[in-house]
This record gives structure tokens, C-alpha cells and sequence, in this order.
């Protein structure tokens, strides 16, 4: 656990949806959001699914790859585990990522001869990440990074699609459109806040995807706590695809010895644990405006200043070399043989509403670990 208060963003992957029959009835594309199942059909699928083959292509000049021969898994793919096929013949992709892009193909064969024409889908994946400048990690494309309040973050959506399909083919061609909205829909180019750019990039070799790209880039306020933006894909004004960001602030309790949640110490000994808000204002701003309130609590939540046992302070404090501010408060007791085990939680409300907390649980050993503030 940080001894910083950092901001979270957590992703949550929303809404899937199948755009069928471009044109053609022999193939189909499929938009989709990384982190979410989704089902590939085969429509040229004989009664038994024996004689199905499905195989994959990502651009198009890679290898093909056979996923399913004759009803059967090839175990020996780099993604077998996240492949099955339904009664009907259809494709499951579990938990799909931006790598699972590309062209799929349902064939039926008897008796070795190919039966009927090939069945198409084309798989276009929407992902989002957070760009290296804005985030303490640097390769992170997950859904949950740790930011600071204060800091620019930038974030990322990009439609993965086979070669043949370029950013410029599905904007002019099919009405395919990226866009960063609010926790309303409107569009956040409409507010001075947001610098939302788009563009698409190729990689150096010529047999890579050609992604679209639009990203939104803001200062984060201390009223973002909660606050949604969602990355959408629309194909002729309706929407196929989504997914959604949402801001959380969280605090860390820490300790000169350890940043962990689960810290080795002995009984007898009296322990001190600084629960810290970090932010861009002052700690009297946060409780007079805003109703904040860091407490320290036990396992039932009640607050421990009842608690003769603990010594509850609370304090605030400013850096001097940048504008950020603390607000502190610490627990400090003397351990018992029955602590082992006991969990204290520091939390932070809003106007009497729980926003998050942080736990401490108590474990002993022969090793004795003094934390102090």
C-alpha cells in the first residue's frame, strides 16, 4: 500500500454489441471492448459441429492459425484456454484483449472436402489505456491506474481492426465514430476542459493494424471524485460499443518501515499508524467546504476515539517545496496478545457518506517491527 493518497481510475468494460452484414450475408463484423466475452456465429454450420473448422488471421498477411479442426480445440494456440464452441458452432472468446483482433473463418468439411463457402467475421476491438506521461506506471494499459491529484492524465481509445480496414476507411466509409463522453453523453469537446484529439497510427511493419485513435487529456479537480468518462463507438449514429472510466480517490495509511496493509509486529510493543489525504488543497478546505472527515475505525466501524486504549490525533500539513497538503490523523496504542489478527481501518467520508478506506490487519511473529510516524 502507497504512503501517498494517489487517485484511482477505475475501467469498467461496458456494453458490447454484433453489427452484422455490412455487405454481404457471407461475413460479419463484430465490435467489441477488450475485457468482455464475446461470440463469434458460424452461419454456414452443417447439423454437426464434427465437421467444423474454425482458423484466424490477424492482418493479412500473417499465418494462419487453426483454432477448431474437426469440433476440437487445437490446445497448442497461445489462447486456447479462452476458446470453446457452443452447440450451434458459434466461436466464445473469453476476456478478449486487443491482440484478439482480426479475421475469423467458419468452414464445414465431410469426408475431407470443404462443404458450402466460407463463414467470415471480422473481430474489431475497442481497448483504452493510460498514457506513460500521466501514470507512476509507465506500461500499464489496465483499467485501474494510480494517479495523482493535480497531475495531467491522458487517456487512450483505440479501435483495433484488420489491415484492409483503415481509421479513414471506417470514418468516410462506414460512419464509424470515437468519441469521449460525459456521465450525461454529451460530448466532451464541447467543454474547454478537455483536450480531446484524434488521429491513427500504423505500426513500422506493413503488416500491422492501422488503429484509430482519440484521446482525452485533462487536469483532474478535486470534484472529480466519482466522476465518469466513457469512450464510445458509434457506427451511423448508434452506438455498438463502449467503455467507461470513473475516477476515485482512495487513502493510504503509512509507516516508516512498511507500505504494506499487513505489517509484522509484536505484542507489548506500541505501534503508530499515520493515516495521510494528499491533495492539491488544504485540509481545511476539504472538512469546512467539503464535510471530509478521516476516522479511524474497528472491525464493527466504530469510531476508536470511544476507545480509551487509543490515542486518536489529528493534524495537517504543507509541503514547502510544491502546493500539496496532508491531512493526518494517527492511531497510536499499545499491542495486546489479542491483536494478533485485529484489523483497523482508516476511512474517509463525504458528508457522512463512506468514499473508501484502507485496513491495517495485525500479525505477530518472532521478529519484532517498530513503526513510528
Amino acid at each position: 500500500m502507497s504512503d501517498q493518497c494517489d487517485l484511482c481510475l477505475l475501467g469498467l468494460i461496458i456494453l458490447s454489441s454484433l453489427l452484422t452484414g455490412t455487405s454481404g450475408a457471407d461475413y460479419d463484423h463484430v465490435f467489441i471492448s477488450s475485457g468482455v466475452n464475446v461470440r463469434l456465429s458460424c452461419n454456414n454450420a452443417l447439423s454437426d459441429c464434427n465437421s467444423t473448422t474454425w482458423i484466424y488471421r490477424r492482418f493479412r498477411r500473417s499465418r494462419t492459425v487453426e483454432l477448431i479442426a474437426g469440433g476440437i480445440k487445437n490446445e497448442d494456440t497461445e489462447r486456447h484456454e479462452r476458446l470453446s464452441l457452443e452447440s450451434d458452432c458459434s466461436l466464445n472468446i473469453k476476456n478478449v484483449t486487443e491482440e484478439d483482433y482480426g479475421l475469423y473463418i467458419c468452414q464445414q468439411y465431410v469426408n475431407g472436402q470443404q462443404q458450402g463457402s466460407d463463414a467470415r467475421v471480422f473481430l474489431h476491438v475497442l481497448h483504452v489505456s493510460v498514457s506513460p506521461s500521466s501514470s507512476s506506471s509507465s506500461s500499464s494499459s489496465s483499467s485501474q491506474t494510480e494517479i495523482s491529484p493535480g497531475r495531467s492524465v491522458t487517456l487512450s481509445c483505440q479501435l483495433y481492426s484488420y489491415i484492409r480496414y483503415s481509421c479513414d476507411y471506417w470514418v468516410r466509409s462506414k460512419g464509424v465514430e470515437l468519441l469521449w463522453v460525459n456521465q450525461a453523453g454529451v460530448d466532451l469537446k464541447t467543454d474547454s476542459r478537455y483536450k480531446i484529439s484524434s488521429s491513427s497510427s500504423s505500426s513500422s511493419s506493413s503488416s500491422s493494424s492501422h488503429p484509430c485513435n482519440i484521446t482525452l487529456t485533462t487536469t483532474l479537480l478535486n470534484e472529480d471524485n466519482n466522476r465518469q468518462w466513457r469512450c464510445q463507438l458509434t457506427h451511423r449514429n448508434q452506438l455498438q460499443t463502449s467503455v467507461t472510466y470513473t475516477v476515485k480517490y482512495s487513502v493510504s495509511p503509512s509507516s516508516s518501515s512498511s507500505s504494506s496493509s499487513q505489517t509484522e509486529i509484536s505484542p507489548g510493543r506500541s505501534v503508530t499508524l499515520s493515516c495521510q489525504l494528499y491533495s492539491v488543497f488544504s485540509c481545511n478546505y476539504w472538512v469546512s467546504s467539503d464535510g471530509v472527515e478521516l476516522l479511524w475505525v474497528n472491525q464493527t466501524g466504530v469510531d476508536l476515539k470511544t476507545d480509551s486504549r487509543y490515542q486518536i490525533s489529528s493534524s495537517s500539513s504543507s509541503s514547502s517545496s510544491s502546493d500539496r497538503y496532508h491531512c493526518i490523523i494517527t492511531l497510536t496504542t499499545t499491542l495486546l496478545n489479542e491483536d494478533n489478527n485485529r484489523e483497523w481501518r482508516c476511512q474517509l467520508t463525504r458528508r457522512n457518506q463512506l468514499q473508501t478506506s484502507v485496513t491495517y490487519t495485525v500479525k505477530y511473529s518472532g521478529v519484532s517491527i517498530i513503526i513510528t510516524d
